[in-house]
């Protein structure tokens, strides 16, 4: 029997005023895979993933996810969870408000949606500010209510840009294990950050852009077997042909220690 994918992209292409951010993208994600999708800056990671999500619909090609094109179906959206880099989170709301509302939004009964997110900010040592307004959290604090959010639901597709910013060590290793469990119940995870080492260690699969351009893909094994270096950043750098990086480090420094 085929395994059919969760994700199936061709000849995906986007132009934003006369500069093209994904050349001809072909892609397929497979149920309880989770992807690393790194690239530098503009390299077209983020369109790639509001695309899916379906907040840029002006775009060239196909997108199929669960089956089916995005374009004529919406209903996906109730399967899917989603963590932005930079979220506008309702401050004037409590946790349990905001949690109760995102879970309504997803057709889960408002009971039943706030008795899960105190469980869950539970498990996050949230429980006593559970009732506080979000205004008052820090940014750590309100990563966790994002990473809630997203999961409330229990979806199918999860999509993570930046999910560990502000977060402490001890949560970042719980969410690296949440993922990790979830990938192991046939959940998808498609996970974007600049942090190479997170990348690396969470990643079954490592996918890499530039230019808009798909240059790698494969386990962190697979790359690091085609290439001279020994980690993912020094990997990346090798293949994105970044290496000025110690001596601007050099000028940068030398810049700061000028003496007038």
């Amino acid at each position: 029997m085929k395994i059919k994918p969760i994700i199936e992209i061709k000849d995906l292409t986007k132009n934003f005023n006369n500069h093209m951010v994904l050349r001809a993208i072909d892609l397929k994600v497979y149920e309880g895979q989770i992807i690393g999708y790194i690239g530098p800056n503009g390299a077209g990671k983020s369109t790639t993933v509001k695309i899916m999500l379906g907040l840029i619909e002006d775009y060239f090609g196909e997108v199929k996810i669960f089956g089916e094109s995005i374009k004529d179906n919406i209903l996906y959206k109730k399967r899917i969870g989603y963590v932005p880099e930079t979220a506008e989170i309702y401050d004037s709301l409590t946790a349990c408000e905001y949690l109760s509302f995102i879970g309504e939004l997803y057709g889960m009964e408002q009971d039943i949606a706030r008795e899960k997110a105190e469980k869950l900010i539970a498990k996050f040592g949230l429980a006593d500010v559970f009732h506080t307004r979000i205004s008052s959290y820090s940014k750590g604090m309100r990563q966790k209510v994002l990473l809630i959010s997203s999961l409330l639901h229990n979806p199918d597709l999860l999509f993570l840009d930046e999910p560990l910013s502000g977060l402490d060590a001890n949560s970042v290793m719980i969410v690296k294990e949440i993922l990790a469990q979830l990938a192991a119940q046939g959940k998808t995870i498609f996970y974007s950050s600049h942090i190479m080492d997170v990348v690396e260690k969470i990643s079954n699969r490592i996918i890499l852009l530039a230019d808009g351009r798909i240059i790698a893909d494969g386990s962190f094994d697979e790359l690091k077997a085609k290439s001279t270096e020994g980690t993912l950043e020094a990997i990346f750098n090798q293949l994105t042909g970044f290496n000025e990086h110690k001596e601007i480090a050099e000028q940068f420094v030398s810049i700061v220690q000028e003496v007038k």
